[in-house]
């Protein structure tokens, strides 16, 4: 077996040890004598594993002890019209910040749901930068205010949030969430899909302020309502099961790292290190401003265009996997989650020096 360094900015790469664990367990787990994926969600071994999973993630992010943590479906796409559906009345006002694709997507979503404002936006710029303090126009009373701190398309990161008073802050925090320290007293809802730095696709971890709970209307179908799946212990019907299951390796697994202080500390290595060799080199470059860097997803332009696929190429052969950058924008991303170790960030650097010397 030979296991490429995976760039892939989700379904991304998974720790190794989780998925060796995972095979190890595919077929008998926990006693049952059964896979994770065949036992019953309300059966006791599950039930334990996903309390488990529930009290690690807290301890992990140092959820305080009133905020509800639910374990959904959906991905986090769906979630851009159940947050509005949940704690946003159909004549008030929700602001938006937009800083990239998902933001957009997000507010486009909303409009359906709520009187949306986009309160700033910097895609005049083509999203190459965040926006300054003076350029916000904040609704008063809003519902709440959404932003989507990590673009994982266009590489782009809001690394402080936003002065909005008492008003809730929403988070997309798909792509950052469990990568570094967080302070979650700071949002009203933090919502992520599971694929980036947390389990496989299918599963959305979603952290809410008890007040905003309450929120929920009640002729509000239950299965969307974050009340009824908050009093359902996310158990209102058949949760993903299997990604719950990893997710709850996934946590251990940081656990082992020395906790998010530990691994925040190594992605900011990691992020440093290709940004550095980015920024020292003629061949290539990154468009994002400084301020607004991803650590998590890093975009760069080949000096030639032209040799993007050919880049491409010959990067998968070397064993360094999923680097071309999305669709949309093209170009190069490496997508760098806390799976990837530090040797495949500097094995990605050692060939693009490589490339650069053959190329330029």
């Amino acid at each position: 077996m030979a296991r490429l360094f995976n760039f892939s900015a989700g379904p991304a790469a998974l720790p190794l040890p989780v998925l060796e664990q995972v095979r190890d367990e595919m077929l008998e787990w926990s006693g049952c004598g059964a896979s994770v994926m065949e036992v019953s969600h309300r059966g006791r071994a599950f039930v334990a594993m996903a309390k488990q999973a529930e009290s690690d993630l807290r301890s992990l992010l140092s959820v305080p002890g009133d905020y509800k943590v639910l374990f959904l479906q959906g991905g986090a796409t769906q979630h851009f019209a159940q947050i509005p559906m949940n704690i946003a009345r159909p004549d008030q006002a929700a602001d938006y910040v937009i800083t990239g694709a998902w933001g957009k997507k997000a507010a486009a979503y909303a409009k359906h749901l709520c009187a949306v404002n986009v309160a700033a936006s910097t895609e005049a710029g083509k999203f190459l930068d965040v926006p300054d303090a003076a350029d916000y126009r904040l609704t008063p009373n809003a519902a709440f205010v959404h932003v989507t701190p990590n673009e994982t398309i266009g590489g782009l990161e809001m690394h402080e949030l936003p002065a909005v008073g008492d008003v809730p802050i929403v988070a997309d925090l798909s792509s950052t969430i469990l990568s570094r320290p967080l302070d979650v007293s700071q949002y009203g809802v933090i919502y992520a899909g599971a694929q980036k730095n947390i389990g496989p696709s299918g599963l959305v971890i979603l952290i809410i302020r008890p007040d905003l709970v309450e929120r929920a209307p009640a002729s509000l179908s239950p299965i969307f309502s974050y009340k009824a799946n908050a009093d359902g212990e996310s158990m209102l019907n058949t949760p993903p099961t299997f990604s719950w299951y990893v997710a709850g390796l996934v946590f251990k697994w940081i656990q082992a790292q020395g906790g998010l202080q530990a691994i925040g500390e190594r992605n900011q290595r990691k992020a440093a290190h290709l940004y550095d060799f980015i920024d020292c080199s003629d061949f290539y470059s990154n468009p994002i401003a400084r301020r607004a860097r991803s650590t998590m997803n890093v975009i760069f332009r080949l000096a030639k265009p032209e040799l993007e696929a050919q880049f491409v190429k010959q990067a998968s052969a070397a064993g360094l996997d999923s680097l071309a950058g999305h669709r949309d924008v093209g170009g190069m991303r490496a997508s760098i989650y806390n799976a990837m170790p530090e040797e495949g960030v500097h094995a990605l650097t050692q060939f693009m020096g490589e490339f650069a010397r053959t190329n330029g």
